[in-house]
Formats: C-alpha cells, sequence, structure tokens
C-alpha cells in the first residue's frame, strides 16, 4: 500500500472501533516479536520519533524489557500523537537525547516510517548513523528512516539494514530501487488492515500444459520482425520458442539464418512484403524492436506493425524510434499492445524523463492504452487502469545483453496463447527471472533460454 492507502486503510479500522492505540500496540507487539525471535536477549537501543513510527518503538521497547533485555530509547523529541504519548507513557525505561546515546549492539530504527517526504535533519541523521555504525544488527520497523514509502528514493544517505519489518502492509519502498537494496530481510507484521491497493508482489504463474486438442496454431505463432542487427530478433524467437509458443518465424532480409531447424525464416525484402507476412491470420502476436535499427527503414516497419491489428509487444529499437511519440502512436490501436522498456528507453518515452518509476509507468499506461513493463532489477508492470504489480524476484546476472530480447520472446509466448497484455507481461516476467535463478552465475544468453522450460515446469 501507498502511504495514503495506508491512512485509509487504518482509517476504515478505526471506524470499526478499533483504536489507533490498539492498532500501535499489535503492530509494536508484533514487531519487538519478531526481534525477539530472531535476537533474543541482544542489548538494544530504539530510536524513537516524534510520531506514530516513535510510539511502535515504545511499545517495542516495553515489550522486549519485559522478556529481560537490555533496551535503551533514544528519542529527539517528546511524542507529538496522543497514541504515542500513550505508548510512551507505558515505558518504564529512561528516555535519553539521541546526542546523549550511546551504542548497543542492536539498533533498532523507529525514527520516522511511512509517510516521510523530506529528509531527516543533518544534526538527527549524524546522531542515528553514528549508533548505527556501531551497531552489530539494525533492523528497520516498518522503513529506514530517510525512505520516501511511495518510490522507494533516498532521501539521506541510508545504509544497509539487516532485517525490515513492515508493518500492516508492504509499501512500494520494499520492492523499489535504490531502497529495496537496504532493506536486508524483509518480513511482514499482520496488525489486520484490509487491502485496498492496485498494487501487487508478482506473483508466480499457474500455467496449463497443452491438450489432446492443441495444436501449433492454437498454442500460438509468433512473428518476429528482424532488422538491422538480426541476432536480437534470433534470440526474441528461441526464448518465445522455449516458452511454449507452437510456431515461431522470423521475418528479415535476405540471408537471414534460422537460429534453429524448428524456427521458420521467411524473407521481407519491402514493406509491402512485410504487410503481405503480418496480414496471414493465423498469427497471434508480432515482436517487434529487438535489433531493429533506428533508421528510416526501421521507422517504415514498426509503422507496418503498429497497423496490423495483432496483440503486440515492443521492445528496444522499436521504442526508441516511438520516442515521446509513443502514445500517439498507438491511439488507433485495438489489440493487445506491450511495450518493454528500461530505464533508458523509458525515459525517452516520457516528456521530463523517469521520475518515479510506479506513478510514471501509470501514466504512460493510462495515456497509450498499452501495457507497461518497466524493467530493471525492480520490474514494474501496468495495465491501462492503474493496476500493477512490483517483481519482488532479482537476478543480478540478468545485467548482459540480450537478456531483454529474451524476455520479449518468453512474453509474447504467453501473448500468443491469448493471455491479456497485463497477463502476459506478468507471466514473462516471473518465467524470466525463475530462468536466470536457475541458470547460475555468469549466464549467456543461449543458458538462459535453455532454463526456461524448467521454470516453466514449475508452473504447471
Amino acid at each position: 500500500m501507498t502511504a495514503a492507502e495506508m491512512q485509509l486503510a487504518e482509517q476504515a479500522l478505526i471506524a470499526k472501533g478499533i483504536s489507533v492505540e490498539q492498532l500501535m500496540r499489535q503492530a509494536g507487539q508484533g514487531a519487538a516479536q519478531m526481534i525477539w525471535r530472531v535476537s533474543a536477549d541482544l542489548p538494544t537501543l530504539v530510536l524513537c520519533g516524534p510520531g506514530n513510527n516513535g510510539g511502535d518503538g515504545y511499545v517495542i521497547a516495553q515489550w522486549l524489557r519485559e522478556k529481560g533485555v537490555d533496551v535503551r530509547v533514544a528519542a529527539p523529541l517528546e511524542p507529538k500523537t496522543p497514541a504515542a504519548q500513550q505508548a510512551k507513557s507505558r515505558w518504564a525505561g529512561d528516555t535519553i537525547s539521541l546526542a546523549d546515546a550511546v551504542p548497543a549492539p542492536q539498533f533498532v530504527d523507529c525514527l520516522f516510517g511511512t509517510g516521510l517526504a523530506r529528509a531527516v535533519g543533518d544534526d538527527w541523521f549524524a546522531h542515528f548513523s553514528r549508533l548505527f555504525d556501531a551497531a552489530k544488527r539494525r533492523v528497520a520497523i516498518d522503513l529506514p528512516s530517510g525512505i520516501e514509502s511511495d518510490t522507494g528514493i533516498l532521501l539521506n544517505r541510508v545504509k544497509k539494514f539487516d532485517i525490515t519489518i513492515g508493518l500492516g502492509a508492504y509499501k512500494p519502498s520494499h520492492f523499489l530501487e535504490p531502497a529495496r537494496s537496504l532493506m536486508g530481510d524483509l518480513v511482514g507484521i499482520d496488525i489486520g488492515v484490509a487491502a485496498g491497493s492496485d498494487l501487487r508482489i508478482l506473483p508466480e504463474p499457474r500455467l496449463s500444459a497443452p491438450g489432446s486438442h492443441d495444436h501449433k496454431y492454437s498454442r500460438g505463432l509468433v512473428a518476429v520482425v528482424a532488422g538491422a542487427m538480426p541476432g536480437a530478433a534470433q534470440l526474441t524467437a528461441m526464448a518465445a520458442q522455449k516458452s511454449g509458443a507452437g510456431y515461431v518465424k522470423i521475418f528479415g532480409s535476405a540471408g537471414l539464418e534460422a537460429p534453429h531447424p524448428s524456427i521458420v525464416v521467411e524473407t521481407v525484402d519491402n514493406i509491402g512484403a512485410l504487410q503481405q507476412k503480418l496480414s496471414d491470420n493465423r498469427i497471434s502476436a508480432v515482436v517487434i524492436g529487438p535489433g531493429l535499427g533506428r533508421d528510416d527503414h526501421a521507422r517504415e516497419l514498426l509503422t507496418t506493425a503498429l497497423a496490423v491489428e495483432v496483440p503486440l509487444l515492443l521492445d528496444a529499437d522499436a521504442l526508441v524510434i516511438a520516442g515521446t511519440q509513443f502514445g500517439d502512436l498507438l491511439q488507433n490501436r485495438n489489440a493487445e499492445t506491450i511495450a518493454t522498456p528500461h530505464a533508458g528507453e523509458f525515459a525517452g518515452l516520457v516528456s521530463g524523463g523517469l521520475q518515479n518509476k510506479l506513478a510514471d509507468s501509470r501514466n504512460l499506461a493510462n495515456q497509450s492504452g498499452c501495457t507497461i513493463l518497466l524493467k530493471g532489477s525492480d520490474s514494474v508492470i501496468v495495465r491501462p487502469d492503474g493496476q500493477a504489480c512490483i517483481s519482488a524476484q532479482s537476478c543480478p546476472w540478468l545485467s548482459t545483453a540480450g537478456t531483454g530480447d529474451i524476455l520479449a520472446g518468453v512474453i509474447a509466448s504467453r501473448l500468443a496463447i491469448g493471455a491479456s497484455g497485463y497477463k502476459a507481461a506478468c507471466e514473462g516476467q516471473w518465467l524470466h527471472s525463475r530462468a536466470a535463478q536457475l541458470a547460475g552465475p555468469a549466464f549467456t544468453p543461449e543458458i538462459l533460454i535453455d532454463h526456461i522450460p524448467a521454470a516453466l515446469q514449475e508452473c504447471l
């Protein structure tokens, strides 16, 4: 949930008769129990801010104290909210200033949580950092202080925690970079709030194997339009085939060789030839962009593909060519369309560049009527109505040339069997990430492709 959604969810509970103090007690005690399970009686310093996150800290400190833990509390200010004030009134120990605090083996950050919109002041953060650096174990409650909850943006120079305990619901920044890399182990504490968000964590897909009635066309014919650098299109075609497409074709210039005997290559020497090839009503999905090039001929190829009312995936050079005219180019399309930009390509699609991964992706999807998959270690997938998911899977070995071309092929195979653009993008993203995990370190694109069937098998 975003900060605003979380506030609404809490207000809904309060309207049912649950007080803020009860919610705080439930959240704080749940977090304290998690800390106790992980580190038992490790001497602990809890930093409590003036808001409700600080109130959670007083509850945590008292619960641990009653367990016999050596707990100290440091706070820069007195609590400002009634619930936090009540929580402090139940704290039986002393409270010292940040400046007077001495380090402890365990550091618990309850300074600021969800809703922080500006940097923590330099003086406070200097003491925060001093105490953090001297600890052996660092725990963040809800979010590390200095992180904007809805975007993952760092408002301060936040360092990596050992564990982050989310309260009530996960926040976007738990899964968005650069914040995600600083969370350490992420766990959640349920305080009874009901889901009220269009944002989800990317789930493992549940797929079906072909039935006895299926044939190559019912399993989907994927057509890949090749351009100036046909190797990228070949990788896309190989990935589509390994992901379950029943039939894969590449449309390219004379002399283009098939990457495998079972993949058909058909020559298109001019735009008229491509128009004719794409008019085949057996084609289930078209991919254009990988290795397309950016010259006038590439623009003509893209214009031709956009005019065909077949589910279409746009990647790489197709997105660079489209630029800020992206939304206009898609205005007349009725068939499912997916765009898979990385951050650099996305910045070229929108005026002002990429500022907020989630909000900007939602805006572009809404304006273009296209499913957007913003690629990265924290891939965001958004459909035009705003429903979105963030991939919690990551594999740093995917940071190599060719893996994006493979993702395009995997998604196209799902699109070709009739899945919606959003569903195809979600399924393809999960399979791609899982194949990378199965492939191990330092894989080539070809090795990644070979591990797609194993990822697929896990979902059947």
